[in-house]
C-alpha cells in the first residue's frame, strides 16, 4: 500500500497499473489534477483475510484547489506468484 501511494504522488502511472490486478485494472489511469498535492498516508488496519488475500485500512490526504481532501478507504489485495495486487476498494469513500 505505501508503495502504491508513493507511486500516486510521484505520478508513476505504469507502476501503479503493474500492481493492479489485470481481472479488474483499468486501461489506464489518468494523470492528477493540476496542482494536486499529497500530503500523507495513514494506514489504520492491514490484515490477512486468508492465505492469499489481505485488506489494507487507509486515509490518504491531498490538498487541491485549496481545499483539503481525504480518501478513506479499504482495498483489497490478492496474492499470486508471490506477489501482492491491488484488486479494488471494498468500501466506497
Amino acid at each position: 500500500m505505501r508503495s502504491r501511494y508513493s507511486a500516486f504522488v510521484l505520478d508513476l502511472r505504469d507502476y501503479l497499473l503493474g500492481t493492479w490486478h489485470p481481472r479488474t485494472r483499468p486501461p489506464e489511469i489518468e494523470a492528477p489534477e493540476p496542482g494536486l498535492k499529497w500530503l500523507g498516508l495513514d494506514v489504520k488496519k492491514a490484515a490477512l483475510l486468508d492465505a492469499d488475500r489481505g485488506m489494507v485500512e487507509f486515509v490518504a490526504r491531498s490538498k487541491w484547489g485549496g481545499r483539503a481532501h481525504r480518501l478513506h478507504e479499504i482495498s483489497e489485495f490478492v496474492r499470486e506468484d508471490g506477489r501482492w495486487y491491488y484488486t479494488r476498494a471494498l468500501n466506497e469513500g
